[in-house]
């Protein structure tokens, strides 16, 4: 999920090494192992990273280590059972993955420092919720990335539509004008859950709920019916596939076919519509997915990191200090600006202002959110029910029912002996 999301993000962004071991200055110096995902910082960045963190810490020595995230959870959960030979005292983790490495009592509870240091209610929702456990915090936000309206300029002046649309209705009156003339107002793949989720959000609903500590699938409750019935009417002002997703056949070619006004996804598939259709490259802009009002712009699904800490680290105050410098607003920016990334703080979107996409996801990021924060919610998405039930509904059929069905199955892999 979060690496197809960032793998589009991060498209131009400069590869780091295999194995990013940086060197340091031996002497004396206690190292600190840190674990950071292949394509999340540039090496350019790491490298300055490490030689500040270093003046300022005399005692200690960073040993950063990039990761592949094939096959990343079982090495995360070998080094959180001690069972990893010289592991890590920090981890880079997608933000959905820290409710998988909580249990147990394995990551360090960094509940004190994110409310006394770090700011903890200016961060992103998006990143912030999936890092909690009962309230206590153990994956600290460090950057986000998100969905946005990408749209051909020229498309919309030729329609008339002279300022991007700020509201829902606002959306489907544009996109209905420009479906016409053999151009699609908006191609929308029928299985695209990840922009659904953002609408059942902005309803007030939800695709699971936990009570008593038991989660159910709700894509049934009125709020989220309401969510896809907007769905299906956007969908319906282009020819996007009932049955498919947005990677099937991938958007970014579709768009750059030149008979599409908009699609919603990240503004780092700009860079591969450009590559495959070069005159759109003056073309392309960009703008939030419109709320319900013109104030609040529309929910996302927020993808993106959070560090955690092991608790079996021999040195939580060196770990605690890197942790601090990664996500602190000097290098927390920095890495925004380098990678196009949003920065953990909503107080910091400023930063990405001159990045025309980058400022438009920074704006949805503020109301971002997170797939339910329980490590089997990976079951749901194995298989996942909610794919198939958007096609039933815009298929025509009853979505009350399609609704039920799915929410039935959500409830079987989150609460087995419910559903």
């Amino acid at each position: 999920m979060r690496r197809r999301l960032l793998a589009l993000v991060c498209a131009s962004a400069s590869l780091v090494s295999a194995c990013g071991v940086l060197p340091g200055n031996g002497g004396g110096r206690h190292t600190v192992t840190v674990w950071l995902m292949k394509n999340s910082a540039s090496q350019d960045f790491l490298d300055r990273f490490t030689e500040d963190f270093e003046r300022s810490h005399d005692d200690l020595r960073l040993d950063i280590r990039i990761q592949e995230w094939t096959g990343i959870g079982p090495k995360v959960q070998a080094a959180l059972s001690g069972k990893a030979a010289d592991g890590p005292d920090v981890i880079e983790v997608g933000n959905t993955q820290v409710a998988q490495y909580v249990q147990d009592g394995r990551l360090t509870n960094l509940t004190l420092e994110s409310m006394r240091d770090w700011h903890m209610q200016d961060w992103l929702p998006g990143l912030a919720e999936p890092g909690q456990d009962n309230s206590a915090q153990y994956g600290i936000p460090w950057y986000a990335a998100n969905r946005v309206v990408i749209y051909r300029k020229d498309l919309f002046e030729k329609a008339g539509i002279t300022t991007p649309p700020r509201t829902r209705d606002e959306w489907l009156a544009a996109t209905e004008k420009l479906n016409s003339g053999g151009t699609q107002g908006i191609y929308l793949a029928g299985q695209d859950w990840y922009t659904l989720s953002g609408f059942i959000w902005d309803e007030g609903g939800e695709l699971a709920k936990q009570s008593d500590g038991v989660w159910t699938g709700t894509l049934d409750a009125p709020a989220a019916l309401r969510g896809m019935d907007f769905y299906r009417r956007l969908q319906a002002l282009g020819d996007g596939p009932v049955g498919a997703d947005e990677e099937h056949p991938p958007q970014a070619g579709v768009f750059a076919g030149g008979k599409v006004a908009q699609i919603v996804a990240p503004p780092g598939l700009a860079q591969a519509i450009v590559q495959k259709n070069p005159a759109l490259k003056d073309q392309l802009g960009f703008f939030p997915v419109p709320g319900k009002t013109a104030g609040r712009p529309g929910s996302v699904f927020t993808g993106g990191s959070d560090l955690i800490v092991p608790r079996n680290t021999d040195d939580r105050d060196a770990a605690v200090a890197v942790v601090a410098a990664l996500t602190g607003a000097k290098w927390d920016t920095e890495l925004a600006r380098t990678m196009n990334y949003v920065p953990n703080k909503t107080t910091l979107a400023s930063a990405v202002a001159d990045e025309e996409g980058v400022a438009a996801m920074a704006a949805g990021a503020a109301h971002g959110r997170a797939t339910p924060s329980t490590p089997l919610w990976a079951a749901v998405e194995a298989d996942n029910p909610i794919k198939p039930y958007m096609t039933r509904v815009l298929s025509g059929g009853d979505a009350k029912k399609a609704a039920r069905g799915a929410s039935q199955r959500i409830t079987e892999e989150l609460a087995p002996g419910l559903g």
